[in-house]
């Protein structure tokens, strides 16, 4: 019973962890990142698809992301997709290629990303504390309902307690990567 609470505890405190770096991947820093893009979908014949997968992404230099759509008849509908995406980047087309320069961060865009960034290191930190209440009340139900000792669950919370250490330790540093990455020039 511990074993399982603990496992699936950690489960998801990893998830949320993961989901954190799906967060930060999104927030752009001043270098070309295919995984900036990963977002964006674009109407192809009457569906919205990820440009992952009607497109093949690189990166041309430090600052600029290379596009080359499989089918040349969608090059509007993938250029239309990055104007409207919430990313701030003009893409220009050369043919069957389109070509998105990364601009330069301002001061001030770097300190809202940050910004951004500490929102959801919050989230994520919020949300491996619930999965500790929700382990924890697991185990006092456990101990209610006389299937296991208070041993076992002082054991266990002591264990849930070191997983929320951990866990938050690994968003702390996450966070502390991604600031260092927005604030370098």
């Amino acid at each position: 019973m511990l074993n399982e609470i603990t496992k699936d505890a950690e489960a998801r405190m990893q998830k949320s962890c993961d989901s954190l770096v799906d967060h930060f991947k999104k927030i752009r820093t001043g270098r070309a990142h295919p995984s900036i893009l990963d977002s964006i979908q674009v109407s192809y014949y009457g569906t919205d698809t990820p440009l992952t997968q009607v497109a093949n992404i690189s990166v041309e230099d430090a600052r600029t992301l290379m596009i080359t759509p499989w089918e040349k008849n969608i090059v509007p509908d993938v250029e239309k997709a990055i104007y409207k995406s919430d990313l701030g980047l003009n893409p220009a087309t050369n043919g069957g290629v389109i070509r998105v320069p990364m601009p330069p961060l301002t001061e001030e865009t770097r300190k809202g990303y940050t910004k951004q960034a500490r929102s959801d290191a919050e989230s994520a930190r919020v949300s491996v504390r619930n999965v500790r209440r929700d382990a924890n009340n697991q185990l006092k139900d456990l101990l209610k309902d006389k299937e296991i000792s208070e041993d076992d669950d002082r054991r266990g919370q002591d264990l849930i307690q070191k997983l929320t250490d951990k866990y938050v330790a690994e968003v702390d540093s996450l966070l502390a990567k991604k600031e260092t990455d927005l604030m370098e020039i």
